[in-house]
């Protein structure tokens, strides 16, 4: 990755792209440390390590750790994406309708998912807020009234848009997909944080332990998150290969290709949604605190969505695998790749076309998945057993999913700068009386 790098920067256009990024991070990471009026910065602490609040600040980066202006991140964003791929699933007619418009329909969701945004960014950061200020017995809000929650409700989405503008900003003039680069800074920023909290828990906290068995346990998972990461970049760079053959010879297609597939066809996705997905219901919940907070019902729910008890591990562990499945077929959809190969003049090596290879993809696809779940499942799900064993810090728990988001989205920079650099190599092959201006 680093070589890449290296020679991206000798093409002045791929170095304005990275250079661009890094300065939208930049703007990104100063938001996130300016925290929101009408604050007390003071109680912030005792919230810091409940569920949610780690939740919440893996997605923005640690903007819920300051209470700043992108508290809340692009978490409400990516709920939103979540609702509106649902409803295209032959539950809404319009949005099935706009899902077959090529660009004008993608165009169309891409604006009734900003307004659900907007509205579940709203309601997230009032419920939030009024939760947290229920839960701390310092107050967080020093005047709490309507029109502070108001306010506060108001700078927050407005913080949450401002994000997605900047992630949007990157994926057409940057390098990566905008808001996942939002996510992988911000979490990237808080390792260090996180290295230190651990370190402060084993020798100096309320389990502290002697000098060298701290510094053992230390080291252990050191090493532990560095074969993690090792196994988490060969299984996400594993693919299974479709051989192609082709009926019509042409300049332009060969007589064979293949078509790969990944193992885990969703990548790191589902761990993205379940985690939303999950501190919704939370959001919700918290609002109603004060006034039900002893009921029978709410602290059921209460237990199913905390993801420090054992209910809420397993519930995240299924919402990852449900998604894993649905996304899949989201990012393969075998109807169409059948049609498409169709039309190519192509078909998969022993398998009919059309209706016969859309078959074979969709079994394929369910294989797939399930090897593909149980790898996001099994990474998500050994951190945060951990943490609840030994006693750790939420925010060491959520490792195992950070783990997964800091590497896949690493692999799809590096393998973007890869493609753009080789793009340029062709060109300056084809047009060998290229301008040298094109290279500082």
């Amino acid at each position: 990755m680093f070589t890449s790098i290296k020679n991206a920067f000798r093409v002045k256009e791929i170095r304005n792209k990275i250079l661009f990024t890094l300065f939208v991070l930049f703007v990104y990471r100063i938001g996130a440390w300016i925290t929101v009026p009408g604050i007390n910065a003071a109680a912030l602490e005792q919230i810091s390590n409940t569920g949610l609040a780690s939740i919440l600040n893996t997605f923005s980066g640690g903007g819920l750790e300051n209470y700043s202006l992108f508290a809340m991140g692009v978490s409400p964003y990516i709920t939103a994406q979540i609702v509106v791929q649902l409803l295209q699933m032959d539950i809404v007619p319009k949005f099935v309708e706009w899902s077959k418009q090529g660009e004008v329909g993608r165009q169309k969701l891409n604006q009734a998912t900003r307004w659900l945004t907007i509205v579940l960014g709203f309601i997230q950061s009032i419920g939030i807020t009024a939760g947290f200020n229920a839960l701390s017995s310092i107050k967080l809000v020093n005047n709490p009234n309507v029109m502070t929650y108001l306010t506060i409700g108001l700078i927050l989405t407005a913080g949450t848009m401002f994000a997605t503008w900047l992630g949007d900003m990157i994926t057409e003039r940057g390098v990566g997909n905008g808001v996942s680069m939002l996510i992988f800074a911000g979490i990237v920023a808080q390792i260090p944080t996180g290295l230190r909290q651990m370190w402060n828990d084993q020798i100096t906290g309320e389990s502290g332990q002697q000098l060298w068995l701290g510094i053992g346990f230390v080291a252990i998972v050191i090493i532990a998150l560095l074969l993690i990461v090792q196994f988490v970049t060969y299984f996400q760079q594993a693919e299974r290969r479709l051989r192609i053959q082709y009926t019509r010879r042409t300049t332009t297609a060969p007589s064979s290709s293949y078509l790969p597939l990944k193992i885990n066809v969703s990548g790191v996705i589902p761990v993205i949604f379940a985690g939303s997905f999950i501190s919704t219901p939370q959001t919700i919940l918290m609002a109603f605190q004060q006034s039900h907070g002893s009921d029978t019902w709410y602290q059921v729910l209460t237990t199913i969505f905390n993801m420090q008890s054992g209910p809420g591990v397993a519930l995240y562990t299924f919402l990852i695998v449900v998604f894993t499945f649905f996304y899949a077929f989201v990012q393969v959809n075998p109807e169409k790749l059948a049609e498409n190969l169709q039309k190519q003049g192509s078909y998969i090596t022993g398998i009919w076309p059309g209706k016969g290879t859309q078959s074979y993809v969709s079994s394929l696809l369910m294989r797939l998945s399930t090897v593909g779940s149980l790898f996001l499942g099994l990474i998500s799900l050994i951190p945060l057993i951990a943490s609840m064993v030994w006693n750790l810090s939420q925010s060491i728990g959520l490792g195992g999913t950070s783990l997964l988001i800091i590497v896949q989205i690493a692999l799809d920079v590096d393998r973007q700068i890869n493609g753009l650099t080789m793009k340029r190599e062709y060109i300056g092959f084809i047009h060998k009386d290229q301008s040298p201006e094109a290279y500082e």
